[in-house]
């Protein structure tokens, strides 16, 4: 199974469209979304063309490939427009052999093994690091943080690529 892993679109249309047209590109199976979706949130400045109608209508073409879990700047009103669901708070893969956890990241860590793979955004910074079990994060697609690039993670062939939204390969592991 080839999954395409973003996180923190924050009402972006422009990096939506290019997160988009990446997931085309990767022709991978789902899109996984970790949460922030809609709002800039309190902490963010608006992101370039900030209009989360057309963030939506862009997701919706998606709506039968999309696994998507709440972020901390979601809301119940996002439900309401959004036409595949994004309250639940964690989510679940199993892939090519592969247990893989996913949050947003601002909620605690469940109870994980040490070859399990647990996928959180939040914080806009892309992460690899083995704390028990391994912890990715893909940063964010619309509001990249401490100089990292607008980007994503594709899982294929129990492989992790870090990728910019361009499709430039910038890590790698393998579990």
């Amino acid at each position: 199974m080839k999954l395409f892993i973003a996180s923190d679109l924050h009402g972006s249309a422009k990096y939506c469209r290019l997160m988009a047209a990446a997931f085309e590109r990767e022709k991978a199976e789902k899109l996984v979304l970790l949460g922030d979706i809609l709002y800039h949130g309190p902490r963010n400045g608006l992101p370039e063309e900030y209009d989360p109608k057309e963030v939506i209508a862009i997701l919706t073409q998606y709506k039968d490939k999309i696994m998507c879990v709440r972020g901390n700047c979601d809301a119940e009103i996002d439900q309401m427009v959004l036409p595949f669901p994004i309250l639940s708070e964690y989510g679940f893969i199993y892939a090519n052999g592969v247990n893989i956890y996913l949050s947003h990241g601002h909620r605690d860590v469940p109870p994980l093994g040490e070859n399990d793979v647990y996928i959180t955004g939040h914080t806009h910074v892309p992460v690899i690091e083995h704390v028990g079990y391994l912890h990715l994060n893909p940063g964010s697609v619309s509001i990249p943080k401490e100089n990292s690039e607008h980007g994503y993670i594709v899982f294929e062939n129990r492989t992790f690529t870090f990728k910019t939204l361009e499709g430039k390969e910038y890590k790698q592991v393998t579990v």
